[in-house]
C-alpha cells in the first residue's frame, strides 16, 4: 500500500495556527534551558556528589531515563485529555526538578540530584512533543515547517541555559550552580504560563480509540527507518555532549569554556530549524538525515584531531547541526506513517525508543570517559552512524 495512503489530514486546531505555533515555539525556548542546565552542570555536580568518579555522568543518565519513562505516559495523557494537559503536567515537573536540585546540592545529596535530574527528563519528554503539537496545528502541505519552527526556539534555550548558569552558578555561596536551578525552576514556571494560551483541539472519540493496533504502524518499513534514524541522532549526540563538558575540565579547560561550548552547541542545534523544513519539503526527508548523519560523522573527526578549546567547540557545533537535520527529518519521515487517530500512540512510541535507547548510551558514556579517554568516547561514535546509513539505504 502506498505511504501517503496511511495518512489523513487533520484540520487546523481553531485559535490560529501561528499563535499556537509562536506560543509553542517561545515555551521550547524557555524549557529547553532546563536541558542545557543538566547537560552543563550535571556531571560536574555529580562527580561531586557521586561516591565514585564512574557515577559522575550517571545524573544525566538518569534524566535521559526520566525523558524514556515518561513518553508514554505523556502520550497516553495526551490521547485522553489533550496535549495541554500533558504540557502542564511535564511544566509542574519541571519546577519541581529545579528546586530539588538545588535542595540537594545544599544537602550534599547524589540520590536527591538525580532524583532531581529524573524529573527534568521527564520534563524534556514533553518539552519534544511541542513539535509533534505543531504539526497538528498546520495542514499537511506545512506540517514540516511548523514542526521546524517549534524547533527552532530551541536556539534562544541555547543562549538562555549557558548564560544562566554562567550569571548565576555562584551567587549562593558554596553551593555551587545552586542559584542556577532554583532559576531553572523559576524559567519553568514561566513556560507553563505561556503555555496555558495554546488552544489545541481536544481528543476526538477516534482518536481515544486509537486507530490501528501499534504492532501494526511500527513493523513498516517507513517507521523503522524513521525511529533508527532518531534514536542514533539523538543518541550520539547525547552520548558526546554529556562527556564533552568533563572531558574539557579533564584536559585543563576551564568551567567557563565548556559552558561557551555547550552554549554554541546548543545554538548548532537549533538555528538550522529555521530552514530545516524547507529543506526536507524541497529534498525530502531521507536526504536531510543523510546529511545529518555526515555532519556528525565529520563532528567525531574534529574532536579526534586535538584536545584545544577549538577542537572541542568545533565537535560540538557540527554535532549540534547534525543533530538538528537528522532528528527533525527522521520526526518529519514519523508523521508520515501515522493517520490522525493514531498519533498520540505512535509519538510517544517513538519518542520512547528514541530516549530509551539514548539512556544506554548515556550510561556508558562516563565510563567510557573515565576508564578509556574522549578519543574512545569520539571513535565509538561512528557504528551507529553507519547502522543508520544502512537503515536508510534499505528503506
Amino acid at each position: 500500500m502506498p505511504q501517503a495512503s496511511t495518512t489523513i489530514a487533520a484540520p487546523p486546531a481553531p485559535g490560529g495556527e501561528r499563535s499556537n505555533v509562536l506560543r509553542l515555539a517561545v515555551a521550547q525556548a524557555l524549557a529547553g534551558a532546563n536541558s542545557t542546565v543538566v547537560y552543563a552542570t550535571g556531571a560536574v555536580v555529580g562527580s561531586t556528589l557521586a561516591p565514585s568518579p564512574a557515577l559522575a555522568t550517571l545524573p544525566i543518565s538518569i534524566f535521559v531515563v526520566g525523558m524514556a519513562a515518561c513518553t508514554l505516559p505523556s502520550g497516553v495523557i495526551a490521547q485522553r485529555h489533550g496535549r495541554r494537559a500533558a504540557f502542564l503536567a511535564g511544566t509542574g515537573c519541571g519546577v519541581l526538578a529545579g528546586l530539588l536540585a538545588a535542595l540537594a546540592v545544599v544537602l550534599g545529596s547524589f540520590a536527591l540530584f538525580c532524583a532531581a535530574t529524573f524529573l527534568g527528563g521527564a520534563y524534556a519528554a514533553v518539552v519534544l512533543s511541542f513539535r509533534f503539537a505543531a504539526a497538528d496545528c498546520a495542514p499537511p502541505a506545512r506540517r514540516a515547517r511548523a514542526l521546524s519552527a517549534v524547533m527552532a526556539g530551541g536556539v534562544f534555550a541555547g543562549v538562555i541555559g549557558p548564560q544562566l548558569v554562567t550569571h548565576t552558578m555562584d551567587r549562593w555561596p558554596p553551593y555551587l550552580f545552586a542559584a542556577s536551578y532554583v532559576a531553572q525552576a523559576a524559567v519553568a514556571a514561566v513556560s507553563a504560563l505561556i503555555l496555558l494560551g495554546v488552544r489545541l483541539p481536544r481528543p476526538t472519540a477516534a482518536e481515544a480509540a486509537g486507530g490501528r493496533p501499534l504492532g501494526a504502524i511500527v513493523r513498516r518499513p517507513r517507521f523503522v527507518t524513521a525511529v533508527v534514524c532518531g534514536v542514533v541522532s539523538y543518541l550520539l549526540m547525547n552520548f558526546l555532549m554529556t562527556s564533552a563538558p568533563l572531558a574539557m575540565r579533564m584536559c585543563g579547560l576551564s568551567q567557563g569554556d565548556a559552558n561557551l561550548g555547550l552554549q554554541w552547541h546548543v545554538i548548532a542545534m537549533y538555528a538550522p530549524s529555521f530552514f530545516t523544513g524547507r529543506l526536507i519539503a524541497r529534498f525530502g526527508a531521507p536526504r536531510v538525515v543523510a546529511v545529518g548523519l555526515a555532519l556528525t560523522a565529520a563532528s567525531a573527526v574534529v574532536g579526534l584531531l586535538g584536545v584545544d578549546v577549538a577542537h572541542f567547540w568545533g565537535t560540538l557545533v557540527l554535532l549540534g547541526v547534525g543533530w538538528n537535520f537528522g532528528f527533525v527529518g527522521a520526526s518529519a519521515m514519523v508523521l508520515e506513517c501515522h493517520r490522525p487517530a493514531e498519533k498520540a500512540r505512535v509519538q510517544s512510541f517513538n519518542d520512547f525508543a528514541v530516549f530509551g535507547t539514548m539512556a544506554v548510551g548515556s550510561f556508558l558514556s562516563g565510563g567510557l570517559l573515565s576508564s578509556f579517554g574522549w578519543s574512545t568516547v569520539l571513535s565509538l561514535s561512528f557504528l551507529p552512524i553507519l547502522l543508520a546509513a544502512g537503515a536508510l539505504a534499505w528503506a
